[in-house]
């Protein structure tokens, strides 16, 4: 059986996003959830590995450490220029310095915990229990199942080493497959518009002659 991807639907991604605590874990968020990133290769990231005009940032990547470009939404650079904006005066900042750090003394570079904490921390609110490895899915799911964006790419952004592994993200989870059918079911055949539509009435839900068969109508 086809494995299905542990995607955040939007509007629950939209709930846990508003319930984050810090423009930090905001900025880590919008990274991780544009760019497919591991949680781990992104809290490795220096301060010289962001490159906001371009709008890349630089990873080693797990198991071959091979370092590599990859993009992010423009409002993941927003969130990320936010959260600089406030770190104390004595945080280093200079191209190898840590890019992430914590928000408590003593400053310290932030770590996989402390991190999963921030995240994790907005689930009980939500009565969820995402993980961060959840982003990635997420991320890899949104851009596979993008038509104009070829696998292939989606590939080498994820940075998987087999094709197959990205092909994974192309089956569809069953809330959305419910969804797209019962559209196509309120949708009237042959293009048609529903009852009412063409007048501007409401649009009933069913078809008249789905209504005189349920309650045994017959046509005069």
């Amino acid at each position: 059986m086809a494995r299905i991807p542990r995607c955040i639907p939007d509007e629950r991604f939209n709930q846990l996003f508003a319930g984050l605590g810090s423009h930090r874990d905001r900025a880590l968020v919008s990274l991780w959830v544009s760019t497919g990133a591991r949680a781990a290769e992104l809290l490795g990231a220096r301060c010289g590995d962001l490159d906001a005009g371009q709008q890349v940032i630089t990873v080693v990547r797990k198991g071959a450490r091979a370092v590599q470009q990859i993009p992010a939404s423009p409002d993941a650079f927003v969130w990320v220029r936010l959260y600089q904006c406030t770190l104390d005066s004595s945080t280093p900042i200079g191209r190898d310095d840590p890019l992430w750090w914590t928000r408590r003394r003593p400053l310290r570079a932030l770590s996989y915990p402390a991190a999963r904490a921030g995240f994790t921390r907005v689930n009980p609110v939500l009565g969820a229990n995402w993980s961060l490895h959840d982003l990635r899915h997420t991320a890899a799911y949104r851009m596979a199942r993008d038509p104009r964006l070829p696998l292939t790419d989606v590939q080498w952004v994820l940075g998987h080493a087999q094709l197959s592994t990205t092909q994974l993200y192309l089956n569809p989870m069953p809330s959305e497959v419910i969804a797209a059918v019962l559209a196509h079911h309120r949708r009237a055949p042959d293009g048609a518009l529903p009852a009412g539509a063409a007048d501007g009435g409401p649009v009933s839900e069913y078809r008249a002659e789905s209504l005189d068969t349920l309650f045994s109508r017959r046509s005069s």
